[in-house]
């Protein structure tokens, strides 16, 4: 291109440095997963996410990369305008020197103010609670999904269990129709 030459913007290359755009337009990029709540899922009914940013000091971080972390007993907590994640043990980190953190201190969750109060109000209502689902990192940066949540009754339980037997078989079934069917 020559130099004050008119190109309309969409033919312009573009600039580099700025994050992958995901659908929906957010910013984006991959997420790498740390440890995951599965406990949760299966006690709790999930009733709505939200994605969370942690506040941590820097051996929490490496010890995170290292993945050895572990969300079973975790919860989050209101407490004056502030969420915060408590259990949530991040071992120390086997380098570090006079530095290192506590393994299970409460570390504080990054919330717009909006949601911070939607959740504190949901929470009070009888049976829900805000419970962590996944530590990972997205773009660099610790993140933390959290969710309200409600607790299942153990027939709950049960019938989640059973669910998700009859769709395993179903899916069993209809792969062995398919390759019946090709002669495989």
């Amino acid at each position: 291109m020559s130099k004050g030459m008119y190109v309309p913007k969409e033919s312009q290359p573009k600039q580099g440095g700025g994050a992958a755009k995901g659908r929906d337009g957010e910013k984006g990029g991959k997420r790498k997963i740390v440890a995951q709540n599965k406990k949760a899922r299966h006690d709790y009914a999930i009733v709505d996410t939200y994605e969370a940013g942690l506040v941590l000091t820097g051996t929490e971080v490496k010890s995170l990369r290292e993945g050895r972390t572990s969300l079973t007993d975790g919860f989050v907590q209101i407490d004056r305008g502030e969420a915060w994640l408590h259990n949530a043990h991040i071992p120390e980190y086997h380098q570090g020197s006079w530095t290192n953190h506590s393994a299970r201190r409460k570390r504080k969750l990054l919330l717009h103010r909006e949601e911070i109060d939607k959740l504190e109000s949901k929470a009070q209502e009888t049976g829900h609670t805000i419970v962590p689902l996944a530590l990972y990192f997205k773009d660099g940066r610790a993140k933390a999904e959290i969710a309200l949540a409600r607790g299942k009754k153990e027939y709950d339980k049960r019938q989640t269990l059973r669910e998700k037997q009859d769709r395993r078989e179903s899916d069993r079934a209809i792969a062995a129709a398919k390759r019946k069917q090709r002669g495989v």
